[in-house]
């Protein structure tokens, strides 16, 4: 069975590694490249668009993944249709950027076929409006997250491997474990120094696909347990909420590309990206391993667990980003 699990986890990390060298083939060749500038955290010119390999090694877990699991064909073809969406949208923005609100529509769009999805394979309505919240945020934030080598796709891996052995049956269990081998294949081309970025194609998809394996999850648990599947989503969640935040509370324009996330500000101050993704995948390793010890008990302290961890991680959110002037005053907004 384990060694059944690996092999699969294995095909799809060497699928979406095939897929990353060919999409940064692509990205050379029609000149797809991110320019180094005052709201991005890199140094040279760099390919983007690397993350198609990571859906494309998706899309094929969900092709087998209906032929082993016919049952489930409503949510398969929900979700994988859902991932395209967003997959589409943002490789388009890759090619030529689009307005923000139409990728937001069609992010919405993607959320409701996965609460449709989740709803006709016999999830209550709670969990399907669950669906469509958690498809819509987790979206954005892992593609606002997107900023640094190795931090999406490492905590992707991570959240995703968390989820699959978190009691989302077999079919958590496969996608989870599919998600977290794409993540594995694509690391080398974007660790220790980026050779390609996931761009808008990638990063979208992550949370996408995050997100329908957090309702997986949530379906197999007690309404009491949900909080806990935030654990190992709570690095980016905390992250990318509060900065948001800060910059709503500023009027600034939310929306644009900017450096005033945490992990930006602490990689700015360290000079080097790797130190940053190392300690943000211990946080998120630490939450997955309270998921799975926690889940399935009784545990009456559990809303003050929670409330504890996520209290420690937005004091950690303050402290990575005092003494950096990207961190307490917006740079020149761009018209």
């Amino acid at each position: 069975m384990t060694s059944g699990l690996l092999l699969w986890c294995g095909l799809f990390a060497v699928l979406s590694a095939l897929g990353t060298w060919a999409a940064r083939a692509y990205a050379l060749r029609r000149r797809l490249l991110d320019a180094p500038g005052e709201r991005r955290s890199h140094r040279v010119a760099t390919p983007r668009g690397g993350g198609l390999g990571i859906v494309l090694a998706l899309l094929v877990a969900c092709l087998t993944l209906v032929l082993r699991m016919p049952l489930q064909v409503v949510l398969l073809a929900a979700g994988a249709l859902g991932l395209l969406l967003v997959a589409a949208v943002g490789a388009w923005d890759d090619h030529r950027p689009l307005s923000p609100w139409l990728r937001l529509a069609v992010h919405a769009l993607a959320a409701a076929l996965l609460a449709a999805g989740t709803f006709l394979a016999g999830g209550s309505g709670v969990l399907a409006l669950t669906a469509f919240g958690l498809a819509l945020v987790l979206t954005n934030v892992w593609n606002f997250m997107d900023g640094i080598d190795a931090l999406a796709a490492s905590q992707a891996a991570l959240v995703a491997a968390a989820l699959a052995l978190a009691g989302g049956g077999p079919l958590g269990l496969l996608l989870g474990l599919a998600l977290a081998g794409a993540c594995l294949g694509f690391l080398p081309f974007n660790w220790p120094r980026a050779s390609v970025f996931l761009g808008d194609v990638g990063s979208g998809a992550l949370g996408f696909v995050l997100a329908w394996l957090a309702v997986l999850t949530l379906d197999g648990l007690p309404l009491v347990q949900w909080p806990l599947v935030f654990l190992p989503l709570s690095a980016f969640l905390v992250d990318a909420g509060l900065t948001l935040a800060v910059r709503i509370l500023r009027r600034e324009r939310w929306w644009t590309p900017h450096v005033q996330h945490a992990y930006q500000c602490a990689a700015r101050r360290l000079g080097r990206h790797g130190p940053v993704a190392a300690g943000y995948a211990v946080w998120t390793a630490i939450g997955g391993i309270m998921l799975l010890r926690f889940r399935g008990e009784s545990i009456f302290g559990g809303p003050m667990l929670i409330s504890i961890w996520f209290a420690i991680a937005a004091g950690l959110w303050f402290a990575l980003r005092r003494g950096d002037p990207a961190g307490r005053r917006p740079l020149q907004e761009v018209a």
